[in-house]
């Protein structure tokens, strides 16, 4: 694997651990697609630090069983004319 992309993979894992951040939220952070974080999550990070990826993996997990609520939340946005980001401030 080249440094480039092990920088990458631990940077990442660093920032998903530290914001809880989804796949899509690290992707835009770290201008790479859904994918790449997805594939340097799963199965780089494992390859680089296994303790790591444990950690990863829990977050990862705790926004999968989360994220039909965000899902429900943007739609009921769309539909009553709100913008999610407005929301939050």
């Amino acid at each position: 694997m080249e440094a480039y992309i092990e920088t990458r993979v631990l940077d990442i894992a660093s920032y998903v651990i530290e914001t809880g951040a989804t796949v899509r939220t690290a992707a835009k952070e770290f201008g790479v697609s859904k994918s790449t974080v997805h594939k340097d999550m799963t199965d780089r990070l494992r390859r680089l630090d296994k303790a790591l990826a444990k950690d990863v993996a829990a977050v990862l997990e705790i926004n999968k069983e989360e994220r039909h609520i965000r899902g429900g939340r943007a739609t009921y946005l769309k539909y009553h004319g709100m913008d999610a980001e407005a929301q939050k401030a």
